[in-house]
C-alpha cells in the first residue's frame, strides 16, 4: 500500500490489482472510497486523505501569502531608501569610472593635460589607445605623433594609403574627449583649449534603406559640421569628396577647407588624397600642409607612419595593392596606365579626351613583367647573417669581407 499524488486525483492510496478487490468488501469499504482501477494498481481515497490535502492546499496558500507580504514591506523598504541608494550607486559608477581611467593612465603612460579657455591644442608625442594596445600586443612599438593646432590653425594631412592618416586623426579626437572628461590622455604633453564640440567624417558607408548612396551620407555629414561648427569646434575630416568624379571631389573639399578657414576659423586636421589641395597653404593663412613619411625598399613601400612637415608627392596605391595581393599583371597594367596619364597630366597641351582616347584600353599583348629590383651584394650578405651564432673570429672575417666586396664595387 502506497500513498501517491498526481495533478487529477491529488492524494490517493494505491494497491496492487490482486488486493484490491478485498478493500471494496466489508468492513473496508466503509473506510477506502475508490477511484480509479488501472492493469496493475487500484486507488482508493480516504476522508483523513482528503482533509490532510486541504490543510496542505491552504498551508500553502498561507506560505505564500507570507511571502508577498514580506516581499511588499521589502519593496516599501527600498523605496525609502531611494535616495540613499541612487547616491550609492552614482558614487560607486564615479569610483569606477575614476579608479580605471587612473589604472589606465599609471600602466600605459599617460599624461595630466592642460585644459583652459583658449584656442590651444598642442600635443606632443600623441598616440591612439587602441591602437597602441594592438600593436603592442604584436610585439611592435607605436610611432607617436605630434599636433599643433593651436589659435584656429588647419592642417591639411597628405600621404599614402595605409600611412596612418587616419589614425592620426581620431588620435587627436580621441585626446580632446579623454581631456575634457576628465581622464589622463596618451600623449607626452597636452594643453587643450576647451572644445564646445567634435565634429567628425570619417570611414565610407551608404543608407541603402533611406536610398542614400555612400557620397550622399558624405555629404550630408559634411553639410551638418560646416553648418554647425563654431571657432570652439574641433573638426575631422578624412578623405571629403572621393566618392564622386575627381574634379567635383576636388571642388567641394577645396571649397570645405576654405570655408572652415575663413568662416568657421575652428581646429581642424583633413586628409585627402587630392595633392592639388596643398596649394592652399600658400593662399590660407593658417592652413599648414603636414604628410605621413614613407620610403621605398627595392621596389616595396615602408611606412613609417611619422608625421612631418611637407605635402606627399603621391599616395602609392600601386604598392598598397600589391600588398593586398592584386595580380602581379594586373599591377604592371595600372603602372602602366599610371605612367601614361602621368606624362598627359604633364603636358600642357594633354586634354582630357586626348588623355582617355590615347590609352592602350585594348591592347592584345599583355603588358612587360615589371623589373625585378637589383639586389645589392651587402645587403644580401647581411640578410643571411645570423649575429647570435657568429664566433668572434667569423665576425672578423665576416668584416673584411664585407670591405672586399665594397672596395670591388666602388672599382666596378
Amino acid at each position: 500500500m502506497k500513498i501517491r499524488h498526481n495533478g487529477v486525483l491529488g492524494y490517493f492510496v494505491e494497491v496492487p490489482a490482486g488486493q484490491g478487490g478485498r478493500l471494496l468488501e466489508e468492513p473496508f469499504r466503509q473506510v477506502f472510497i475508490h477511484r480509479q482501477t488501472m492493469a496493475n494498481a487500484m486507488r482508493f481515497t480516504t476522508a483523513e486523505l482528503a482533509e490532510l490535502e486541504g490543510r496542505i492546499a491552504r498551508a500553502h496558500e498561507a506560505a505564500l501569502g507570507i511571502e508577498q507580504a514580506i516581499f511588499t514591506r521589502m519593496v516599501a523598504a527600498v523605496l525609502a531608501e531611494t535616495d540613499a541608494l541612487r547616491a550609492t550607486a552614482d558614487a560607486l559608477a564615479a569610483l569606477d569610472v575614476t579608479a580605471a581611467l587612473a589604472h589606465l593612465a599609471a600602466t600605459q603612460n599617460y599624461c595630466r593635460p592642460e585644459i583652459d579657455g583658449s584656442l590651444a591644442f598642442t600635443i606632443e608625442g600623441g598616440r591612439h589607445p587602441v591602437v597602441e594596445a594592438h600593436v603592442k600586443a604584436s610585439g611592435q612599438p607605436f610611432v607617436a605623433n605630434d599636433c599643433e593646432l593651436s589659435g584656429g590653425a588647419l592642417w591639411l594631412v597628405t600621404g599614402p594609403n595605409m600611412g596612418g592618416k587616419s589614425t592620426f586623426l581620431r588620435q587627436n579626437a580621441l585626446i580632446a574627449i579623454l581631456a575634457q572628461m576628465g581622464s589622463f590622455v596618451p600623449a607626452d604633453r597636452a594643453h587643450i583649449g576647451v572644445v564646445d564640440r567634435v565634429f567628425s567624417r570619417v570611414g565610407a558607408s551608404d543608407d541603402i534603406g533611406g536610398g542614400r548612396s555612400t557620397f550622399m551620407v558624405e555629404m550630408v555629414e559634411t553639410a551638418a559640421i560646416l553648418n554647425r561648427a563654431t571657432q570652439r569646434s574641433l573638426v575631422v575630416l578624412d578623405e571629403i569628396g572621393r566618392g564622386t568624379a575627381t574634379f567635383d571631389g576636388l571642388s567641394i573639399a577645396w571649397a570645405a577647407v576654405e570655408a572652415l578657414h575663413d568662416q568657421t576659423g575652428c581646429r581642424a586636421l583633413f586628409a585627402t588624397h587630392f595633392h592639388e589641395m596643398t596649394a592652399l597653404a600658400k593662399s590660407l593663412a593658417r592652413v599648414s600642409n603636414v604628410t605621413m613619411k614613407v620610403r621605398e625598399w627595392e621596389g616595396d613601400v615602408v611606412f613609417l607612419h611619422e608625421v612631418a612637415p611637407g605635402a606627399a608627392d603621391r599616395s602609392y596605391g600601386i604598392q598598397v595593392a600589391r600588398l593586398a595581393g592584386l595580380p602581379e599583371p594586373v599591377l604592371a597594367r595600372a603602372r602602366q596606365v599610371l605612367t601614361l596619364l602621368e606624362q598627359r597630366s604633364q603636358s600642357s597641351s594633354g586634354a582630357k579626351g586626348v588623355v582617355l582616347d590615347d590609352l592602350p584600353l585594348f591592347a592584345h599583348a599583355p603588358p612587360p613583367p615589371a623589373p625585378k629590383p637589383s639586389v645589392n651584394p651587402l645587403h644580401a650578405m647581411l640578410d643571411a647573417v645570423r649575429p647570435d651564432e657568429l664566433t668572434p673570429r667569423q665576425a672578423i672575417d665576416l668584416v673584411y669581407e664585407l670591405k672586399k666586396i665594397r672596395d670591388a664595387a666602388r672599382r666596378s
